[in-house]
């Protein structure tokens, strides 16, 4: 009997609708919290480009793919590779080592020997830009809690356990530039 108790509350529209605003608002709580943490948020995404290594920001970066067929654009800048698209949304893919006037990065849809590394991470949608960077690698979740923290007169820095030296890129700054929305010669 207490099994078709309990299969009636769930089959309950009602019931279901309110477990459903509950999970949420817990999710919602949960995100604010992270946002609202004291110091730099804990975990971050670490990418290397060209031959440096960043941090980016999780509620900034999106989704994590392979490196597509890119589709060359007329008189745009060579940092500017191209549009791919990305389950069905046509991202705009910038190598970012060129960008930032270091050489170009790798990738597998330039034929690079070591290019199977190679992934395209994405902008989160909530910047607005659809657009995807080139990484020569996705290292993975890193704890920036756990680095020291190192003035640079070319920014800041933050140091691991192992020593290395890793960049925070604040995607967000990023999409502000002028430069870098003007992908056009």
């Amino acid at each position: 009997m207490a099994g078709i108790d309990v299969a009636s509350r769930s089959a309950d529209p009602a019931a279901r609708r309110t477990r459903l605003r509950q999970y949420q608002q817990q999710l919602l709580e949960r995100v604010q919290a992270a946002r609202t943490s004291s110091g730099a948020r804990a975990n971050q995404l670490g990418v290397e480009i060209g031959g440096a290594r960043y941090l980016l920001d999780l509620l900034e970066a999106g989704e994590i793919v392979p490196v597509p067929a890119l589709t060359r654009v007329p008189l745009t800048q060579p940092w500017y590779l191209g549009l791919a698209n990305i389950r069905g949304n046509l991202v705009g893919v910038v190598d970012l080592a060129a960008y930032l006037g270091q050489p170009a990065a790798p990738s597998s849809a330039q034929g690079a020997h070591n290019a199977s590394a190679a992934r395209i991470v994405t902008l989160a949608p909530a910047l607005g830009v659809p657009c995807g960077l080139l990484a020569t690698r996705v290292v993975g979740l890193r704890d920036a809690a756990d680095m020291e923290q190192v003035r640079h007169p070319e920014g800041d820095r933050l140091i691991d356990a192992d020593g290395l030296d890793w960049t925070p890129l604040a995607l967000a700054e990023l999409v502000r530039e002028e430069r870098f929305l003007q992908v056009g010669l």
